[in-house]
């Protein structure tokens, strides 16, 4: 995840920033194997996305500038899968990593180095606080930087592309306390069926809360425009609602380089000592217990979700996913699920709502579950635990 840099000076040549060469080299180049491209593939979802990939038989090439994320990460990605092909008696397939802005023009040689079957793209800014904050720095990357991209890709004739969206497009209609339809918020005018009653969904979204909503909002209308335009292109963008939990290896965990926003991550810094207690924001909500509503789903469901959406077939050039659990959980229960895991009570204070935040946000998945073949099977107790087992895997490793 970097910032949008269409200078020649952000990245020199590949050989510079890459661990692979600059030429394409036996069994690669155009013609050589496919690989799926994995933009800010060393983050939180796409490194649990290119772990998913590798153990369905993809072969993965990462860009990533590490604004974000750790190099290392491409070890432990290594390593999990290594166990997990070793265990299934498969071929482990090919895993690259190249260190650079997705924005910079050393991605084209890594596009000239690679038979490229596909691109997920997870290298957005994705902080609500920090886009409220620095909004110009969000559009820049986030949008500026998409249409560099599509450009790009679009020379090469790359034109699979799956989309890391947000639920946040939804913006205030989140609030109205019923799962969101990915019919709430269309880019192009949409006739379906609702209900036994026939609806025209209008183009548009409501109430979106922050830069970090607009920029997600504002990425799917472009792409919706250059599918609709050009049908060749084949783009699903999936919308989020909110991944926890980790591989059950415990090799891969949410470990970002800045000050961790999500539940979770923060909920980890305090059971490792890192953070004293936790900040439940907003306790005045309309909920059950008055702590915010979300769907919370386990990392490696979302992640086999990019997978369906890469074998999927999609009868239109453009098509929005839901990737969520259908459920509710409120904070206060999530925080319930964790101390049970861990066995130990989490400190945790009410602080007043943040700017930008929404009481409710719950998917309605048919759509995925119906076109994708796709359906969530892990549940909130277990991303508790397989979060507790990568907290005590690096607790162990700094008692050493």
């Amino acid at each position: 995840m970097a910032l949008y840099s269409p200078s020649s000076s952000s990245v020199a040549s590949l050989s510079e920033v890459s661990t692979a060469p600059t030429t394409p080299v036996a069994g690669e180049g155009p013609s050589g194997p496919p690989y799926v491209l994995v933009l800010g593939g060393l983050g939180f979802i796409g490194s649990h996305t290119a772990l998913e990939l590798l153990k369905a038989g993809h072969n993965v090439v990462i860009v990533d500038d590490l604004s974000n994320s750790f190099s290392n990460v491409q070890n432990s990605i290594r390593e999990a899968a290594t166990l997990s092909c070793s265990a299934t008696g498969q071929t482990m397939p090919s895993l690259k990593f190249h260190e650079m802005d997705y924005c910079s023009p050393g991605l084209a040689l890594v596009l000239e180095s690679y038979n490229i079957s596909g691109v997920i793209h997870f290298a957005a800014f994705k902080s609500v606080s920090e886009s409220i904050a620095s909004p110009l720095d969000y559009y820049m990357n986030n949008v500026c930087g998409l249409v560099s991209l599509l450009k790009l890709l679009g020379s090469y004739g790359i034109k699979k592309f799956v989309f890391s969206s947000s639920a946040t497009v939804y913006g205030t209609k989140a609030e109205q306390g019923i799962p969101l339809r990915e019919e709430d918020v269309v880019h192009h005018p949409l006739t379906y069926e609702r209900d036994g009653e026939t609806v025209t969904a209008i183009p548009g979204a409501m109430g979106l809360t922050s830069p970090y909503g607009r920029s997600k909002y504002f990425g799917e209308a472009i792409l919706a425009d250059l599918a609709y335009s050009d049908p060749s292109w084949n783009i699903l963008a999936l919308r989020y609602f909110n991944p926890i939990g980790c591989d059950a290896s415990g090799l891969l965990g949410e470990d970002p380089r800045g000050v961790p926003t999500n539940l979770f991550p923060v909920l980890a810094q305090v059971l490792t000592g890192d953070r004293p207690q936790l900040e439940i924001f907003g306790s005045d909500w309309d909920t059950r217990d008055g702590t915010a509503v979300r769907d919370f789903i386990h990392v490696s469901d979302l992640a086999r979700g990019h997978i369906a959406a890469l074998d999927a077939k999609v009868d239109e050039p453009f098509r929005t996913f839901n990737l969520g659990t259908g459920t509710g959980t409120t904070v206060s229960e999530a925080l319930g699920a964790l101390e049970a895991a861990s066995g130990r009570p989490i400190p945790a204070v009410r602080a007043p709502r943040r700017e930008g935040d929404v009481g409710s946000c719950v998917a309605a998945n048919s759509r995925a579950t119906t076109e994708l073949g796709w359906s969530t099977t892990e549940s909130l107790r277990q991303s508790a635990r397989d979060l507790w087992g990568f907290v005590s895997r690096v607790r162990a490793i700094r008692a050493i």
